[in-house]
């Protein structure tokens, strides 16, 4: 495996990604964001941010998967949500942790959270974009 995860000694540990990722590999996989949407392009949980970001994971896994990565090779995620504030955690987190379910994953690469003012079209609340490296 090309990334190996780690929290060091002197940064908090958080739950729902590591700090640190060290890549090896000489293969780099860009995915661009992610939306929720199906493979016909019809918008999924319209207003549910959970059902959203699940969407979106199991969008980057099918993305990954296309470049024969997962998400174990995933070395940085940002995650970009619609007038964020901390009180969406929770629904965040359970979208994550619904995909990491179906995906047969622990999706807990270093991420990166940016509150949005907006996204392509107004019934998007969130965009996922990943960067993996493989051997």
């Amino acid at each position: 495996m090309a990334i190996t995860l780690v929290n060091p000694s002197g940064l908090v540990e958080v739950d729902a990604y590591h700090q640190v990722s060290i890549a090896s590999g000489s293969k780099l996989v860009f995915v661009a964001g992610q939306v929720a949407w199906d493979a016909e392009g019809t918008a999924v949980g319209t207003g549910d941010l959970a059902a959203q970001v699940e969407q979106c994971y199991l969008n980057v896994g099918i993305a990954l998967a296309a470049a024969g990565a997962s998400f174990d090779d995933v070395a940085k995620l940002n995650v970009h949500v619609v007038d964020w504030t901390p009180d969406k955690m929770p629904q965040l987190m359970e979208g994550i942790t619904r995909a990491s379910t179906k995906l047969g994953v622990t999706a807990a690469p270093p991420a990166t959270l940016l509150g949005v003012a907006a996204l392509d079209v107004p019934e998007h609340l969130v965009e996922i974009e990943a960067t993996a490296v493989l051997d």
